[in-house]
């Protein structure tokens, strides 16, 4: 990469990470990869030790949230280097995101680049076990300080990473959902199609209430007809009903365009399932369930890559899944990525990015 300036840490963080109990995102790696913005374009990158930052109590963002981001992993692969899993599409939704709340974009070539020097530097933090990886956070936001609503004219973007476990405690068990009809995540014209803090704050209140009565989530349903299905609070959903695989649609207005949800469907039509991508309602998800035919349901998403659902509660009523126990196709679905992930499977989509480690290369 041109122009890029590396400061490498003193002394490393590795000493103090606990890789037997990494839990999700408590950890963090030495360096992290950084481009200002001011008078009207991205500056020179830099990558620089990992720590805090000087940040005046009139930041910008602090008061008025001018800030996206994006979910990323590294994995070790079975072939050797390190493997990314469909870099690009990050870059793009991370533009699309910066879009709908006024940062500048960013160069996807500058996005990709930046991470890849950044494992460079810091691969040897990946986890060797299998099922973990190094998470990745790019992330950007307003550096301006004032007061005022209106958009900053300075920015900051990063990339932090961190070794983790499974994003669940439960891992690959299915897991409890509330089915919630009091509170909303987003709404059509809103910010629901961005991935910006937004919309996770206004995910958290009903997450932590659903918590509280021992559900892992919350399943939101769309905010005009309070029926149709919107995400679960950290994932796109997915259900299989009669042999379907259904999901909410990205004309809905409100649903994030996952990558992991993406392949998904990709995977499915390439196995000659019926695909559909569609409004579905929680009345039909509950007629499907007395019916018999509501055979699967799970969430997608980088973090957790698949995470199967064994209970709804809809209305004080239980609707259990495939008798709690992980259905055949999000098995399939979860081998087959993290399969192609980890460099175990032939990748026949090109949806790999692959990273030679020098010291691979040497020895």
């Amino acid at each position: 990469m041109e122009n890029l300036k590396i400061t490498k840490a003193e002394q490393s963080r590795m000493s103090g990470i606990d890789y037997s109990n990494l839990g999700f995102g408590r950890f963090f790696s030495d360096h992290m990869f950084v481009v200002d913005y001011a008078d009207g374009a991205w500056g020179d990158p830099r990558i620089d030790p990992y720590g805090a930052m000087d940040i005046e109590p009139a930041n910008c963002t602090l008061h008025y949230g001018q800030t996206i981001f994006e979910g990323m992993k590294a994995y070790r692969s079975a072939k050797g280097g390190v493997n990314l899993f469909r870099p690009y599409m990050n870059a793009k939704r991370m533009n699309n995101s910066a879009k709908a709340v006024c940062i500048p974009t960013i160069d996807e070539e500058i996005f990709v680049d930046g991470i890849r020097e950044l494992i460079a530097i810091d691969h040897e933090f990946i986890p060797k076990e299998r099922g973990h990886s190094l998470y990745l956070r790019p992330f950007a936001f307003g550096t301006g300080n004032f007061l005022g609503v209106q958009a900053s004219l300075k920015y900051r973007f990063m990339v932090i990473t961190s070794p983790v476990a499974s994003y669940y405690a439960e891992g690959l068990n299915p897991v409890r959902i509330k089915v919630d009809e009091e509170h909303i995540r987003a709404v059509r014209g809103g910010l629901g199609q961005a991935k910006t803090a937004a919309n996770y704050a206004a995910s958290l209140y009903a997450g932590m209430q659903a918590k509280k009565e021992g559900f892992a989530q919350v399943l939101f349903l769309e905010a005009v007809t309070r029926n149709f299905v919107d995400e679960i609070g950290a994932m796109n959903i997915m259900f299989i009903i009669d042999n379907e695989l259904i999901t909410p649609p990205l004309t809905q207005g409100s649903i994030l365009p996952g990558i992991t949800r993406d392949s998904v469907l990709h995977l499915g039509r390439d196995w000659g399932m019926k695909v559909s991508e569609r409004s579905i309602g929680i009345d039909e998800i509950h007629e499907a369930h007395r019916a018999g035919t509501l055979q699967e349901a799970f969430g997608t998403g980088t973090a957790a890559v698949i995470s199967p659902v064994g209970e709804f509660v809809y209305r004080g009523e239980s609707l259990v899944i495939n008798d709690r126990k992980i259905g055949p196709l999000a098995q399939k679905f979860y081998d087959t990525l993290t399969g192609i992930q980890y460099g175990e499977l032939e990748d026949p989509y090109g949806w790999i990015e692959n990273i030679k480690i020098e010291e691979e290369v040497n020895a």
